[in-house]
């Protein structure tokens, strides 16, 4: 897939961000790079055959204080290379890879840990199932 035709995904995903959470997002980049540097894998304990499908990069909301300020923008970076992987190149299914990947980057950008991201990941695509309410 060309990168344009990627991005378009990207802005679609974006969109897709409820408002009152896209409202609270200020002085912060996304960027797409097409795969992580073995340098970037490495520093995050990723060894082949797992990968890095994207990254935060700055202070999360919860973390900055009051003299926060004149700070270059925060960054998620989502990586083309590996989310096309992921998906098997199914235009579909990267819609989905994308957006569970700005899910998860955007909570780090809130503060959320790991485990309340994924806890809110595992509701929302429970809800898309129609199996929200439903006891396991």
């Amino acid at each position: 897939m060309t990168r344009a035709a990627f991005e378009r995904l990207v802005a679609e995903a974006v969109a897709l961000i409820p408002d009152h959470f896209r409202d609270e997002m200020r002085n912060i980049a996304l960027v797409v790079e097409t795969d992580p540097g073995p340098a970037l894998l490495a520093e995050m304990g990723i060894e082949p055959p797992d990968t890095l499908l994207g990254l935060y990069t700055g202070t999360p909301l919860t973390e900055r204080g009051w003299d926060y300020g004149n700070q270059l923008p925060d960054r998620i970076t989502l990586f083309q290379g590996p989310i096309e992987d992921e998906s098997g190149g199914d235009r579909d299914e990267m819609r989905v890879v994308i957006g569970e990947t700005l899910i998860h980057e955007v909570g780090h950008y809130f503060g959320l840990s790991e485990e309340e991201i994924e806890e809110i990941e595992e509701r929302y695509w429970r809800s898309l199932d129609g199996a929200e309410g439903d006891e396991a």
